[in-house]
Formats: C-alpha cells, sequence, structure tokens
C-alpha cells in the first residue's frame, strides 16, 4: 500500500510542478482570476461526467456537511490557486515551485499546535533543511533580505498560499465518509462559486483578460491534471499512509517544477536553487525514513 500512495503522490507533485509552469505560461494570456474559474468550471463538469450517480447517492451525507466541504473547498481550491497564479505574475515558476515545500513545515505545526500530533527528531530535522531551502528560494539566494523584509511581493503571495494548503490538508481528516467522485464534486463545485467574487473584482477593476489559444490551452492542462487528477491523488494519498507523510512529497514539486521551468520557460537556474533543492530533498528523504522506522516499514540502521 505505501508505494501504490509512493506514486500517486509523485504523480501529484508532476502535476503541480506543472501547474506553475502552467501559470506563468498564462500570464498576459489569461488573468490569474479568470483562470482559477474557468478550470474549475471545466474540472466540474469532468467530474460530474464521471461520478453524477455517486453524487445523488452520496447527497444525503453530503448535504449535512455541506458547509464544512464548501470551505474545504474554497480555502483549499480557490485561495490557493488563486494566490499561486498570482505570484506567477510578479515571481518565477522555480521559486513558486521551491516555496511549495513550506507546506509540510505548517502541516506539522498545524497538527502539533491543534492534535498533539508529534513528530521525531529525524523528521524535525528534515523539514529545518526544507524551510532554508524556502528561505534560501524567497530571499533570491541573500537571506539578510529576509530580515530587512525585502521580499518580492509574488514571493510573500506565494507564502500565504502556502499557509492556506496546509490548512487544507489537516482539515482533510474531517472530511465525510462519502466516495471520492463526491467529494471532488462538491469541492470543486465550492471551488467554482467561491471564485466567482474574486472574477468579478477582476473585471470590475480593468485587469481582466479573456484567454486566447495559449490561455485555453492552459485552462486545459489545469482543469484536467492539477485540478482533478492531481486532487483525486493527493486525497487518496493523505488517506493511505496521513497527512504528515504523504505532505513531504509536496517537496517534489520544486523537482519536477524547475525542471520543466528551464526546458519550458527557459528560467535561469542560479546555485541557490541547486542548494535549496538538495535542502528539500534531503528533508523529504529524511522524514520519510523516520517515518517508516517508526511504524516498523524499515529497521533501525
Amino acid at each position: 500500500m505505501p508505494r501504490n500512495a509512493y506514486v500517486l503522490l509523485l504523480l501529484t507533485a508532476l502535476f503541480w510542478g506543472g501547474n506553475a509552469v502552467a501559470g506563468k505560461l498564462a500570464v498576459g494570456h489569461v488573468s490569474p482570476m479568470a483562470l482559477t474559474t474557468l478550470r474549475w468550471v471545466f474540472g466540474l463538469a469532468m467530474l460530474l461526467a464521471i461520478g453524477w450517480r455517486q453524487f445523488v447517492a452520496d447527497w444525503p451525507e453530503t448535504r449535512r456537511h455541506l458547509p464544512f466541504l464548501f470551505v474545504l473547498g474554497s480555502v483549499g481550491f480557490t485561495f490557493f490557486n488563486a494566490a499561486l497564479y498570482s505570484a506567477l505574475t510578479m515571481t518565477s515558476a522555480i521559486n513558486v515551485s521551491i516555496e511549495q515545500a513550506a507546506i509540510p513545515m505548517v502541516i506539522f505545526l498545524v497538527n502539533f499546535l491543534a492534535f498533539s500530533q508529534r513528530a521525531t527528531w529525524l523528521q524535525l530535522l528534515g523539514l529545518a533543511l526544507s524551510v532554508i531551502g524556502v528561505a534560501l528560494t524567497a530571499s533570491h539566494g541573500d537571506l539578510r533580505r529576509l530580515a530587512e523584509l525585502d521580499v518580492n511581493l509574488g514571493d510573500a503571495l506565494m507564502v500565504a498560499a502556502v499557509i492556506v494548503y496546509a490548512g487544507y490538508t489537516v482539515a482533510l481528516r474531517f472530511k465525510p465518509a462519502i466516495h471520492w467522485q463526491s467529494l471532488m464534486i462538491v469541492l470543486a463545485g465550492s471551488a467554482l462559486v467561491s471564485s466567482l467574487p474574486f472574477l468579478l473584482w477582476e473585471f470590475q477593476s480593468g485587469q481582466i483578460i479573456l484567454p486566447d489559444l495559449r490561455g485555453w490551452a492552459v485552462v486545459a492542462y489545469t482543469a484536467l491534471f492539477p485540478s482533478v487528477l492531481s486532487q483525486i491523488f493527493y486525497i487518496r494519498g493523505v488517506e493511505m499512509i496521513g497527512a504528515n507523510r504523504a505532505g513531504l512529497f509536496i517537496n517534489a514539486v520544486p523537482i519536477f517544477g524547475t525542471i520543466l521551468s528551464i526546458l519550458i520557460l527557459g528560467e535561469a537556474f542560479h546555485a541557490y536553487h541547486a542548494v535549496a533543492m538538495a535542502m528539500v530533498l534531503g528533508g523529504i528523504w529524511m522524514a520519510e525514513v523516520s517515518a517508516r522506522r517508526r511504524t516498523g516499514a524499515i529497521p533501525p540502521a
């Protein structure tokens, strides 16, 4: 079972790494809030096509939890992606990809504060490596900029998105016992509804950009892969190995996002990016080894 979870979570990281690249490709071709809304229009349509009957069967139980599920979909799907796409108008796709590695740190912190769920010292050490790597990325290789609060607004927005998604991950433990198809339909529907005020604001402020050919291609990618498949895989991964361990695989997003950014966008790769990537990869390895030892999956060295 853990091996299946690893495959699902690595594919999730690949699709999310591609989401950062897609968001960068969208700049000037479809505006952030328009992209956020459109991805859920098509994402919801795909989910309804495959899961409508199951959704109807689960509706009595779903209805009882509708307010909570609406908040969950709004936070995890709408707010996160609106912040991510807005961040990409001001910072690089490589930076956004690496900064997502901070999500496990916040997951651990929330689990500790809210549920007294403790982490091992090796997990904490891996976490610290990831945090330093993210800080190095956000400061563009100069940690003194953090002390001076001289951080790009796009990077700051991405940090806010990280906090939002970590909260969503932890809150998944309270989701009702309904089929994943029903869960995804109501979350996607909630995301669509909650994205409309953002779209209206973008329209009224004169900042909306309707998609051109490239914009529609970006919408299609984000609707299928980050919106539908990655969310399904991530929810299943959390179910199989827990939020703390599943969240650590988000640290693979920088690897995929960086490689795709270089190959597709031609973005510059700096020495501090290499150091940061080494730190987050080392962090995920250390934390996962610790978790497997704790459950008896592998013997101590």
